[in-house]
C-alpha cells in the first residue's frame, strides 16, 4: 500500500493562491486506507479551505469529488468533463495519482499535489503505518526470512549487521530495531541460519529502470500492435 500524508494547510493554501474555482479530488484507494486522501479527508479539506477563503474574502470557491483510483484511466475518464469546469485541481492522491490524472487531462488543467507520498507500507495497527518496501525491483526476501535488508536496515546493507548495532538496536537511531538482528532472529525461528553464511553481492539497483514499465504477457501482442501503428504514422 502507498502511504501518504496531507501537506501543511498553509502550503496548500499558498499553492491555490492564483486560482478561483478549485476542485479537491480525492482518491478512494491506498490514501483512503491511511486516512490521508479518501472521501472523508477530501470533504474535511474542502470545508477547511472554504472557511479560510471566506475569512480572506477572496471570492474563491471549492468543491470536492472522490473517485475510486486516480491511477486508473477509466475512473478519471468518468469525471473528465466535470474536471474541466475548474481553474485548478488539488489532488489528494499519491504522487502516482497526481501525475497520471495530469497525463489523462493532457495539460488542459493544472494538477496540484495535496499530499506528500512517503513510502510503501503496511498497517501495523489502527492509525499506524510502517514502511516495508522500497520497490527496488530485485527482491531477496527468500534469503532473509521475509525481512527486507534494503528497507529495514538504515544503511540498506546486504550483509550485516554492522558494528554499530547495540542490544538489537540501530546506531542511526537507538529506538529503531536493527534490520539484520531482525533477519537473524527470523532465520533462527525458521531453522535457516545457514543462509547467513552466503555472502550477498552488491544490490542490483539497475533491476528497475526509472521510469519503468511492465506489460502483462496477455497484453503484449496488443502493445506491439499499438507501437507498430504508431511507427506507420
Amino acid at each position: 500500500m502507498i502511504i501518504a500524508k496531507l501537506k501543511p494547510f498553509d502550503e496548500i493554501k499558498e499553492m491555490l493562491e492564483d486560482y478561483r474555482k478549485i476542485l479537491v479530488l480525492g482518491c478512494g484507494s491506498c490514501v483512503a486506507v491511511c486516512m490521508a486522501g479518501g472521501e472523508k479527508e477530501a470533504g474535511l479539506l474542502t470545508t477547511q479551505l472554504q472557511m479560510a477563503f471566506e475569512l480572506d474574502k477572496s471570492g474563491k470557491t471549492v468543491e470536492t469529488i472522490t473517485i475510486l483510483r486516480q491511477c486508473d484511466r477509466e475512473y478519471i475518464e468518468e469525471v473528465k468533463e466535470k474536471l474541466g469546469q475548474y481553474d485548478a485541481i488539488l489532488s489528494i492522491a499519491c504522487g502516482v495519482g497526481v501525475q497520471f490524472t495530469a497525463e489523462v487531462l493532457d495539460g488542459t488543467k493544472i494538477l496540484l499535489p495535496g499530499l506528500n507520498t512517503t513510502f510503501l507500507g503496511a498497517t501495523a495497527e489502527p492509525g499506524t503505518w510502517v514502511e516495508r518496501c522500497l520497490a527496488c525491483g530485485d527482491c531477496v526476501l527468500d534469503e532473509t526470512g521475509g525481512v527486507c535488508p534494503v528497507t529495514m536496515c538504515s544503511k540498506s546493507l546486504m550483509n550485516g549487521p554492522c558494528g554499530g548495532h547495540e542490544e538489537g538496536k540501530c546506531e542511526v537511531e537507538r529506538t529503531r530495531d536493527c534490520g539484520w538482528v531482525l533477519i537473524y532472529e527470523r532465520l533462527k525461528k525458521l531453522n535457516k541460519l545457514d543462509l547467513l553464511k552466503t555472502f550477498k553481492g552488491p544490490k542490483n539497483y539497475g533491476a528497475v529502470k526509472r521510469p519503468d514499465k511492465i506489460i502483462h504477457e496477455a497484453y503484449q501482442p496488443v502493445a506491439v500492435e499499438k507501437e507498430e501503428a504508431k511507427d506507420k504514422k
